[in-house]
């Protein structure tokens, strides 16, 4: 049995086949979605979406955040950032990180949304320096 999924950034449909599984970085930890899957709608946090096939990882792709669709059948992940691993660079990823630290240190922690959006940025950007390594699919 295989999952539909679906991988859609804010500009198009970047991938659309039947997988074994994928496992997407849900906002309360990485979520394993296998043919059957309980309905669930869940925010997405920065990090990779593994998608299995034939026993192994085939593909890699880094969402920055976003949210995902799951259904016995399906999986929609829709993600405002969407790369694929093997074209993620370190030195842009770094320069990301030092971007949302500043943009951390300067947010006034009384403004609620701010903060959260800073916060946010900041866990995206050291998942995407975490997602540069050799070891890439």
């Amino acid at each position: 049995m295989s999952i539909a999924l679906e991988i859609i950034s804010t500009e198009k449909l970047l991938l659309s086949r039947d997988v074994d599984m994928a496992v997407i970085p849900g906002t309360e930890g990485d979520i394993g979605v296998l043919p059957g899957h309980a309905k669930l709608i869940t925010g997405l946090r920065g990090g990779l979406v593994d998608i299995y096939e034939n026993g192994s990882i085939s593909a890699r792709y880094f969402v920055s955040s976003g949210f995902a669709e799951i259904t016995e059948s399906r999986c929609a992940v829709l993600a405002d950032a969407i790369v694929p691993q093997e074209e993620l660079d370190e030195a842009t990823a770094k320069a990301a990180l030092a971007e949302a630290k500043a943009a951390y240190d300067a947010v006034d922690i009384h403004d609620g949304y701010a903060y959260r959006e800073a916060v946010d940025k900041l866990i995206s950007a050291q998942a995407m320096v975490d997602s540069v390594t050799p070891h890439q699919v």
